[in-house]
């Protein structure tokens, strides 16, 4: 049973790894609102999302389940996160009310979150 936390670990590990390089990638090239603005095209509507707004999102939410995993006082297996310029959503299941507020509280602590949306059920001890 060691071993799930460890592959947990290594997972999160790779898609940070992952979510960086494609980062660094996409900071190093031209956006294509920098071209279109250029060309004379008009500007994104307010509810598109740039490939880059997209990328960052991504990382925020491996950034956070990463904070998660590694929470010692916050049983994560259950709790699912997405993000949509820069507001986190928490969603699923805990057993505690204790776990929801402190699992509010690490994703309030990841760099890029400006706000947390706590959802999460309590359930009771599985």
């Amino acid at each position: 049973m060691k071993a799930l936390p460890l592959l947990k670990i290594a997972a999160v590990v790779a898609s940070l790894t992952l979510a960086a390089s494609v980062t660094a990638q996409t900071s190093a090239s031209p956006g294509a609102s920098d071209t279109s603005a250029t060309a004379g095209a008009s500007a994104p509507s307010a509810t598109s999302e740039s490939v880059g707004q997209h990328i960052s999102d991504g990382t925020v939410t491996t950034k956070v389940k990463a904070a998660l995993v590694t929470a010692k006082d916050v049983k994560s297996t259950h709790i699912h996160v997405k993000t949509r310029r820069g507001v986190v959503w928490l969603t699923g299941s805990v057993p505690t009310s204790d776990e929801k507020t402190r699992a509010e509280q690490v994703a309030a602590g990841v760099s890029g979150v400006h706000e947390v949306k706590n959802r999460l059920k309590v359930r009771g001890a599985e």
